[in-house]
């Protein structure tokens, strides 16, 4: 391959869990920009318009509505991946949820919910999606941890132990499917305006109205690291992009920090 092309997705299919907004729908519009046929997955309706608008703006996306925490809708979504696009090369799981509140707090209903999403998503995803890479001859497995899966933050038990077990799974896929030329990585965010972090500052109270200056305030005191500003989804889109590309062929196992320097 070319220096000049080392970063495209031709006929790469990449599957984004979560594809409906934020972090999950920057990286589909990046990945379609670079030539992937995107396959996006979430339970939001939305997702169907912004397949479209990929559609229309040149590049190759179909939506899916499937619950990832559901193994019977997982296995017959990845079979209708497969029969719409032939295989799959890149999984991007990136589903996940957040409920902020300690241990003592946490109702069992809310911890089960955070750690479904997050965690058994991922788990029920690569399950599925490993045996058609296999088939293919190989692909790239991102995982979307966090800066929290890596230290520990306040008031976000189920958030940290699903980002946690997250980086740490990735490590074991890296080890067992690498020799199937099955590169397995995390990707850990620092805090990225999406709408859950906005949403995260009304549950732990920072915020008492979206809509208000207050957000803008929560936001700055987010931005508060060595490159004094928050992150956007395109910045973890890239380097999702990167782990998808032949740019790291040789990576396997690695817990990316994309944070603007908060952990350092």
């Amino acid at each position: 391959m070319s220096k000049n092309n080392v970063l495209s997705l031709e006929g790469n299919v990449a599957i984004v869990t979560g594809g409906a907004s934020g972090i999950g729908l920057a990286t589909c519009k990046l990945l379609a920009s670079y030539g992937a046929s995107v396959a996006m997955i979430d339970l939001n309706p939305k997702c169907e318009d912004e397949a479209n608008i990929i559609n229309s703006d040149g590049g190759i996306a179909k939506s899916y509505k499937c619950n990832v925490t559901d193994a019977s809708e997982v296995r017959l979504t990845v079979e209708k991946i497969v029969n719409d696009f032939g295989t799959i090369n890149t999984l991007f799981n990136n589903a996940g949820v957040t409920v902020r509140k300690t241990i003592v707090e946490l109702e069992e209903h809310e911890w089960d919910f955070v750690i479904d999403v997050g965690l058994k998503g991922t788990f029920l995803m690569s399950k599925f999606v490993i045996p058609v890479m296999v088939k293919g001859g190989g692909g790239s497995i991102i995982n979307t941890g966090s800066g929290w899966g890596l230290k520990g933050g306040d008031s976000a038990a189920a958030y940290c132990a699903v980002k946690g077990g997250i980086v740490n799974l990735t490590r074991a896929m890296a080890i067992d499917h690498g020799p199937q030329n099955i590169r397995v990585n995390s990707v850990n965010p620092g805090d990225t305006d999406t709408a859950m972090l906005r949403d995260e500052g009304l549950q732990t109270g920072a915020v008492k109205n979206i809509n208000t200056n207050e957000m803008n305030d929560y936001l700055k005191d987010c931005a508060k690291r060595p490159l004094n500003r928050i992150g956007m989804p395109s910045d973890i889109a890239n380097a999702v992009l990167f782990f998808a590309s032949d740019l790291s062929s040789w990576v396997t196992g690695t817990a990316l920090v994309v944070d603007g320097g908060g952990i350092a």
